[in-house]
């Protein structure tokens, strides 16, 4: 695939995660920070927040689990992943509201954002790293 093709398909791409939602403003933000001496900034942070919330085990206390979600509502925010946000939120309301069926399919609505965040972002960075500097970046997804 030639160059200027696969930069029109990243930019796509990545429009496409903002127009269905998938992540906001706060990821730009994050891609501004990134430079020479960072060129894989975005994939790191990004990558660490995949491993950090893959990781979680869902405890089965109602607090803990509140306490969890709160956190990663931050940690979806600061990479900019906006449908995980919203559910974050919908899940805190559902416990403010004491409403377990509500909790249960926003967790399970959660878990579902999360990997197809992960999915979608994983080929994003692949298409990044064929274009420059990124080509050297250890796929750290794993």
């Amino acid at each position: 695939m030639d160059y200027s093709n696969l930069r029109r398909q990243i930019f796509s791409m990545k429009k496409s995660l903002f127009d269905q939602g998938y992540l906001d403003e706060q990821f730009n933000q994050l891609e501004e920070l990134q430079d020479d001496s960072s060129p894989n900034f975005v994939e790191e942070v990004v990558a660490l927040f995949f491993k950090d919330s893959s990781s979680e085990k869902y405890p089965q206390d109602f607090y803990r689990l509140d306490s969890l979600v709160h956190q990663f509502k931050g940690s979806g925010s600061s990479i900019g992943a906006l449908r995980m946000k919203n559910e974050c939120s919908m899940f805190k309301a559902h416990c403010s509201d004491r409403n377990l069926e509500g909790c249960r399919r926003s967790l399970q609505k959660m878990k579902r954002e999360h990997a197809t965040l992960k999915q979608k972002l994983e080929t994003y960075f692949q298409l990044l790293r064929q274009v420059g500097p990124r080509e050297r970046a250890v796929n750290s997804w794993k």
